[in-house]
């Protein structure tokens, strides 16, 4: 060790530290190393809050503040003579991040490997060709959206709906608006009745408050979340036939047995965590195990079914169907999973290490006492819901954890109900939201979502009024 290298965190440390042995945690919440990793975290946040006008990949900044935040926690415990308290406390945030991130590893492995090939496409496609209306593509983007993304998470949904939008709606901005905002409200909603459809589920869903089958209690309540602000912006929609477009996409070999397998995983990590009582990552793992032996079929029979397929396009002169035959390349399980999405992956990381260290700081605890303590637990998940809109419900989720307030089934189910759908308010409260502002640059915006707050709150708060009165019986 270096001590030259800590002299910068002196000064805070002579303040941080009590003068007497300690074998538990300190209590930092008032001194100054607690003050230093609350403002090191704000700054943090702020940085992200401003990804799309820095430029800046949200990870970064969570990244060096978690550092920074374990660092100074690490130095007080030196100095008491606990270092083994700090490093047990970091290994056990480590693995809950672990587990988390090789679970949605393999789940954004088999997203993109469907992507490559060309599911995704191909349900654009057919919604192009349908020639739907403009109140009738509303209404179907966001009824999709909502039944999508419970399997295939909110963000990708979002990104896909908004892809076929802007295809038809092309030139008509307030429908592209309209539309996204419709398209976020019910990715969102529909991610909040599954353990797939968003992290925050995904992390009650592993920390075993709900087990897989009582997500289903959310159905309806989310369902409310999605028609209620929907109705009420379809009002706006004008009943119209934008202009008919044709669109050829051919499915890629072995899409269909690519999205079985991905059901298959889900079952299996289902049936680990519910008859064996292990961590559900264990059943993905075994899913992206399945996936490699068929991307090793798919490359073992790929000369054959390409010479078969070659035959038939020389039968039938169709040299350019042979010069797409030319292009085709073996699927490749690792290239999949090399195009996850890894900013995601390392903010997760950082923003679970930051609120862990806070929490080992004793922040968490001071903030149970008052939300749990001197408020109902009701109202505590319900601001907590609205504040995920500002903060993202990743840190709200992971606080709330790490807090275990002693609460009825009933209100953990109103937190994840609260903390998946809360970030609809705003378009900046889900990554859904913040991708369809980067995909639709200039047309969804801040302010064109905003306009639509009351009619979002609408929806939040029929959501949370339709669990309260459905699930009473479990509170």
């Amino acid at each position: 060790m270096r001590p030259h290298l800590y002299l910068p965190l002196l000064p805070l440390t002579l303040l941080a530290f009590p003068t007497h042995a300690s074998s538990g945690p300190l209590d930092l919440t008032a001194t100054g190393a607690g003050y230093f990793a609350l403002v090191v975290f704000v700054i943090a946040y702020l940085v992200v809050m401003a990804e799309e006008r820095l430029h800046l990949r949200k990870s970064k900044p969570v990244l060096v503040g978690a550092a920074i935040i374990w660092a100074v926690i690490g130095w007080i415990y030196v100095q008491e003579g606990m270092p083994e308290v700090t490093e047990a406390a970091y290994e056990h945030t480590l693995l809950e991040f672990s587990e988390l991130m090789l679970f949605l590893l393999v789940a954004m492995t088999y997203i993109n490997a469907l992507e490559e090939r060309r599911l995704f496409d191909t349900l654009r496609a057919w919604m192009v060709e349908k020639g739907f209306s403009y109140r009738g593509l509303f209404w179907l983007s966001g009824t999709l959206a909502f039944f999508i993304s419970p399997v295939a998470d909110n963000l990708t949904t979002a990104l896909l709906m908004c892809a076929v939008v802007m295809k038809v709606a092309e030139g008509d901005n307030r429908f592209i608006n309209l539309c996204c905002i419709n398209i976020v409200i019910a990715a969102n909603a529909g991610g909040a009745f599954s353990p797939f459809g968003d992290i925050t589920t995904l992390m009650v869903w592993q920390a075993g408050k709900v087990d897989f089958a009582e997500f289903f209690a959310l159905f309806l309540p989310s369902l409310a979340n999605f028609l209620v602000p929907a109705a009420i912006m379809s009002f706006a929609v004008e009943n119209r036939h934008p202009a008919p477009q044709t669109e050829q996409v051919e499915l890629k070999r072995g899409a269909r047995r690519i999205g079985l397998l991905f059901l298959l995983s889900i079952a299996t990590a289902v049936s680990v965590h519910t008859f064996l009582h292990l961590p559900p990552v264990l059943g993905m793992m075994a899913g992206l195990g399945y996936l490699q032996f068929f991307g090793y079929y798919l490359r073992m029979t790929l000369p054959r079914s390409l010479a078969r397929k070659r035959h038939a396009a020389e039968l039938a002169g169709d040299t350019e169907r042979l010069r797409y035959l030319g292009g085709v390349v073996p699927f490749d399980v690792f290239s999949r999973v090399a195009r996850s999405e890894w900013d995601t992956l390392l903010f997760f990381y950082g923003v679970i290490m930051c609120v862990g260290g806070l929490g080992f700081m004793g922040y968490l605890a001071m903030m149970s006492e008052v939300l749990y303590t001197q408020w109902d637990p009701t109202s505590a998940n319900i601001a907590l819901g609205i504040l995920s809109a500002i903060v993202d419900n990743i840190p709200v989720m992971f606080a709330v954890l790490t807090m275990d307030p002693q609460m009825s089934h009933g209100h953990w189910l109103l937190i994840t109900l609260t903390a998946g759908v809360g970030g609809s308010l705003l378009s900046i409260g889900s990554a859904a939201g913040v991708a369809l502002m980067g995909q639709a640059r200039g047309i969804y915006t801040f302010f064109g979502h905003l306009k639509w707050l009351p009619a979002i709150l609408a929806g939040y708060i029929a959501s949370v009024a339709v669990h309260l009165w459905l699930n009473a019986g479990l509170f």
